[in-house]
């Protein structure tokens, strides 16, 4: 909620060389809009008169303004999307300790219709690397036509420390996805030169994760009855950025 009105109206906003404005949001605006562009209650006189911008109210009608009463302040005409609305080309990014975001709200849109999907992430060795994993898989698989198969390969490196146990992830991946209409592979880079991380797919998506997979704040896996360990939107994330690109776009 905002400070009362004994204090002025603030807007933060920078203008770059070309004149153009940008407002600066904080993580509160950008996840309860709604919440954070009311105004406090105002005393008018002897009437108490609680403000809320009609524009926020769903399909409420505008009101005429109260005479006496401080204007309402609109919320900055261009935000960017807590989830990006797909599949299109573009980009978004998140800040530190964002929720409300899913793996299949991120990636889901832009690899339906895909019968092979190569993700490059240098970075899947650990339990919880592994566990993003494959909950990207239960994503392909849970948006995927049934009857149909998608074939899924993971290009990685090695872990220094204990491949044999990285590789023992991998095989109880693939075991596990295998039921479900997703054929799971991988393979090691044995150069490791690899560092970009993406998604390309077989329809002409390729998805830029300047983070790989590894988006989420550590979650308790140990606790079963946490929303957050069960659900992906309940979870914070690190700051990240995801860039979309299609082939053959006018604007690439």
């Amino acid at each position: 909620m905002r400070i009362d009105s004994t204090y002025p109206e603030v807007e933060f906003s920078f203008a770059d060389r070309s004149g153009r404005v940008t407002k600066v949001q904080t993580l509160e605006e950008r996840e309860h809009p709604r919440w954070y562009h009311r105004r406090n209650v105002e005393e008018v006189g002897e009437a108490v008169i609680e403000l809320d911008p009609p524009h926020l109210d769903r399909g409420a009608p505008a009101s005429a303004p109260i005479r006496g009463a401080p204007e309402s302040r609109d919320p900055p005409a261009s935000t960017t999307p807590d989830v990006p609305r797909g599949p299109a080309p573009g980009h978004v990014t998140f800040v530190e300790n964002q929720e409300g975001v899913s793996f299949d709200a991120l990636l889901g849109p832009w690899l339906d219709k895909a019968a092979v999907i190569t993700l490059t992430d240098p970075y899947i060795r650990v339990y919880h690397q592994m566990r993003n994993l494959m909950e990207l898989l239960e994503v392909v698989a849970l948006r995927k036509p049934d009857g149909e198969d998608v074939q899924f390969q993971l290009i990685t490196a090695p872990d220094p420390d204990d491949i044999e146990r990285q590789t023992g992830y991998l095989e109880q991946i693939r075991n596990g996805i295998a039921p479900l209409g997703v054929e799971f592979s991988w393979a090691f880079d044995g150069t490791s030169t690899i560092h970009a991380r993406h998604l390309v797919t077989d329809t002409g998506w390729k998805i830029l994760l300047d983070r790989g997979l590894d988006v989420f704040q550590r979650a308790d896996l140990n606790n079963g009855f946490s929303p957050a360990n069960r659900h992906q939107r309940f979870r914070q994330v690190k700051a990240f950025e995801v860039t979309y690109l299609q082939e053959g776009a006018a604007a690439l």
